[in-house]
């Protein structure tokens, strides 16, 4: 088994479900020390730790770092997953709702890196990925507010690359797809057709299926290790070739 990060610690916001739980597991098998920052840390599986942290609120996020700095002495990775989704034009969301999304997906990212930033300056091998999303790149119907958010992420990305380079941090970002997560299954099971919704969203990707929550953490994993260390400033299309590719109707 590769143990590249052994002696590593890594925060995954998010990470006692879906995704983020997928990234956990990834992280840990490759030798990390794992710290999962969740509104609800409960049943980790062994090794892990958990710290009871809304990433909404500056003095949650400040204490649940102080905890893991305590724990494991520092922090060498951040991997910033916890956001929420949304759905409809602009005009399905009211202000509240659009700052309420705003202040989970971006602002929360901001807070939980700038409360670890002081520790990844220490690390020799200091890594942020931002969980990002295919809505940040391409036009998505039904997802104003989500793709608006996401598509903040992605320069957020950039521009924290830009800016902690030479303090030796990098900063990258992963693109899923439409991925099988709790949340894309809840959205299924309240269509009017659950099984017709699933072909669509299936169909919607060009290799066919929807994404996995492994597939994901694989790329936040190569984005998160040492060995990626002239890797910054980038973001990795986890989408089935949904961005980039243009694919004929298959034969019949």
């Amino acid at each position: 088994m590769d143990q590249e990060l052994t002696d590593l610690s890594a925060v995954v916001t998010g990470g006692a479900s879906g995704i983020g739980a997928a990234i956990a597991a990834k992280l840990q098998s490759m030798g990390a020390q794992i710290a999962v920052l969740d509104l609800n840390p409960a049943d980790l599986p062994e090794g892990q730790i958990g710290f009871a942290c809304d990433v909404s609120d500056d003095t949650s996020v400040k204490t649940a770092i102080e905890g893991v700095v305590a724990a494991f002495g520092g922090v060498d990775i951040v991997i910033n997953n916890a956001g929420i989704g949304a759905q409809g034009t602009i005009e399905a969301n009211n202000d509240d709702e659009w700052h309420h999304v705003w202040d989970i997906n971006v602002v929360g990212m901001v807070r939980v890196s700038r409360a670890a930033l002081p520790h990844l300056r220490k690390s020799a091998a200091a890594a942020i990925v931002n969980t990002c999303s295919i809505g940040a790149t391409a036009g998505l119907p039904q997802r104003a507010l989500y793709s608006a958010t996401k598509g903040a992420v992605l320069s957020l990305t950039r521009a924290m690359a830009a800016d902690h380079l030479r303090e030796g941090v990098r900063v990258n970002c992963v693109n899923p797809g439409t991925a099988d997560t709790p949340w894309i299954g809840r959205l299924m099971d309240a269509a009017s057709d659950p099984v017709a919704e699933r072909a669509a969203l299936n169909a919607r990707q060009p290799h066919g299926r929807l994404v996995r929550a492994d597939e994901v953490a694989g790329a936040v994993a190569y984005l998160a290790s040492p060995l990626s260390g002239s890797t910054t400033g980038t973001s990795i299309a986890v989408d089935g070739g949904m961005q980039a590719l243009r694919l004929r109707p298959a034969e019949q």
